[in-house]
């Protein structure tokens, strides 16, 4: 079973359940008919994104990582935030900024926790994951990597998700997962989580090391190399096998946005 978020014309969002061979929610009233419904992102909690966990992602780097001021690659995650202002449902809308021409669409696994994570053990850190779903980072092309881009990273709906939580149980080994991403319906990326720096539970270990991830948290486990282009019109799909398809769309910048 598979749990998500929706909303209903406008009465309080909905905890739901959908079946492993329906794409439709369902609760106490019934099975809700598609399009009487819209999907909310099914998590409530921080998210936290992680950078150059892929390979190739910091391979692509090439000597630039060895220069100033930092001198080598890093030696530990590199975190950042998707405020809640980012965070979007299944289907939204992602809205090109003022002046762009296109957005870049890393595609993540996303682990929810489902209890509090505090220095926990490789070993044992998958005991504290809730579920997985699926998560589209959205940024404005840039190329800072070691100063937060939050012009450029956290704009209003530039983190959807979803479209549901598939339970921890239903996905064996996440570091075994084919990530693929289409634009228009045309493959523009394929990769696979078995090519993370730090495995799923390596990376939960070295985090909370530091810092303490609760119920509901989420942690992005990091973007492929090669992350492609949308501009308005574009419609998006990440597929990761074994946790769904989070479809979404661009569109050009509203007048007046800044």
């Amino acid at each position: 079973m598979r749990q998500a978020r929706i909303a209903v014309g406008s009465t309080p969002p909905r905890q739901v359940n959908v079946a492993a061979d329906s794409l439709l929610p369902f609760d106490a009233r019934g099975v809700y008919a598609e399009g009487s419904f819209a999907w909310l992102p099914p998590v409530t909690g921080a998210v936290y994104g992680t950078l150059l966990n892929f390979q190739g992602a910091l391979a692509a780097l090439g000597e630039s990582v060895h220069a100033a001021p930092y001198l080598a690659p890093p030696q530990g995650p590199l975190l950042y935030l998707k405020p809640v202002n980012t965070h979007a449902g299944h289907g939204a809308a992602i809205a090109l900024p003022p002046g762009g021409d296109a957005v870049r669409i890393g595609a993540s696994l996303a682990v929810v926790f489902g209890r509090q994570a505090t220095r926990v053990d490789a070993r044992n850190a998958l005991e504290h994951v809730a579920g997985y779903t699926v998560a589209a980072d959205v940024s404005v092309p840039h190329d800072s990597y070691y100063r937060p881009a939050i012009r450029h990273q956290c704009r209003d709906g530039y983190c959807p998700l979803g479209p549901w939580i598939v339970a921890a149980a239903d996905v064996p080994n996440p570091d075994a997962l084919a990530i693929t991403v289409r634009v228009n319906g045309r493959i523009r990326q394929q990769n696979h989580t078995s090519n993370l720096i730090r495995p799923v539970a390596q990376l939960i270990a070295e985090i909370t090391a530091f810092m303490s991830l609760h119920a509901g948290d989420v942690l992005l486990v990091g973007v492929p190399e090669g992350s492609p282009l949308a501009r308005a019109g574009d419609r998006i799909e990440i597929d990761i096998d074994g946790v769904g398809v989070l479809a979404h769309s661009v569109e050009a910048a509203a007048q007046g946005d800044q």
